[in-house]
């Protein structure tokens, strides 16, 4: 049964083309497990797709690399925000997301996937073929806009520009990082919002603004201090009837994209970057790593994240390990993929 439709895309066989347009290349050389596919040269300093050493030792047998347990930095808990504002975030776009709860992930199948990612192609490279994370994934896993205006603009770390647009914005002088100027504490603008009355325009404008900064700080487009936010996102929320214009999901998905890319170098530690959607996008794409039945969970509906929100994992998934995660992948079948009737 397909939990949500996949867009049926022409395999791109000349070129890799532009991820976005990509949805699964097949291999040249049929199925078959991850010795059959067809490898990309691996670049100095990048994690191999099997985990394959590139020296073979005496003998000429190939030596698996050491598991690597990417950390996680911890999530912050959901967003609980007043019902009254509602219509609000609806008119920017941001309604969907809000509603999502908190979504328990795996360091193992992080690291598991993370192996198989390849920056040159920005695609996971599977027994079955190369597969992505799309802009309709975006939308579905989400809710957020995947059309409009690029998500850009210009960056001041001036201590002016960070104080003139905290006060157009929250209405007060922000509390900043003792490390860096520009990064305005969450839990500081979580304290603003509560505090607004609701009781004029104005009030809910500020507290839906408030709302936005956070979930662009704790889910879209987290980085590494989990606390923090850059200031350099609050002018895309000065004109409030602009912001429903501007295309996060397109601008989620390329964070997570590079996020992907950083952390496939073998000497890297953590990973930062929209992990709900990663985690999200592989269970609904890949039952073969479901935490739980498919069928005890609710029916989705957009978001498709706010199903996976608080849900149970049984025991044998919290088990698993890199190398569990790692035959799941390699020997998955093609038909577990896009619309499987497993689980």
């Amino acid at each position: 049964m397909r939990i949500y439709p996949a867009v049926e895309l022409p395999v791109n066989m000349q070129e890799r083309g532009d991820p976005a347009t990509v949805q699964c290349v097949r291999t040249t050389q049929g199925r078959g497990d991850a010795a059959s596919i067809q490898v990309l040269t691996p670049r100095r300093g990048m994690v191999d797709l099997a985990s394959w050493s590139l020296d073979a030792p005496r003998g000429g047998v190939l030596e698996l690399l050491p598991n690597r347990n990417l950390l996680v930095r911890k999530l912050n808990s959901p967003q609980s925000w007043n019902s009254r504002v509602e219509n609000y975030l609806r008119a920017t776009g941001f309604y969907h997301v809000s509603r999502i709860g908190m979504i328990r992930g795996s360091h193992p199948l992080l690291a598991a996937l993370v192996e198989r990612w390849r920056p040159e192609t920005h695609t996971f490279v599977l027994s079955v073929g190369e597969v992505i994370v799309t802009l309709e994934d975006v939308a579905q896993i989400f809710g957020l806009p995947i059309d409009g205006e690029p998500v850009s603009g210009w960056t001041d770390s001036s201590s002016d520009f960070v104080q003139s647009q905290s006060m157009t914005i929250f209405g007060h002088e922000p509390a900043l990082s003792r490390n860096s100027k520009s990064y305005i504490k969450l839990s500081w603008v979580r304290c603003i919002r509560d505090e607004e009355p609701l009781d004029t325009e104005e009030s809910i404008r500020r507290y839906v603004r408030c709302q936005i900064f956070c979930l662009l700080g704790s889910t879209l487009f987290k980085d590494k201090s989990t606390a923090y936010a850059h200031a350099k996102y609050l002018p895309l929320l000065r004109n409030f009837e602009r912001i429903h214009t501007y295309s996060w999901g397109s601008a989620c998905l390329a964070h997570l994209y590079r996020a992907l890319c950083r952390a496939s170098r073998y000497d890297t530690k953590e990973i930062d970057g929209p992990l709900n959607l990663l985690f999200v996008w592989a269970w609904e794409r890949m039952p073969c790593l479901l935490p739980v039945p498919r069928h005890i969970l609710p029916p989705a509906e957009i978001p498709v994240a706010m199903r996976w929100s608080n849900s149970e994992r049984s025991t044998a998934w919290l088990e698993k390990t890199v190398v569990t995660f790692r035959h799941d992948i390699d020997y998955m079948q093609e038909l577990n993929m896009y619309g499987s009737n497993e689980s």
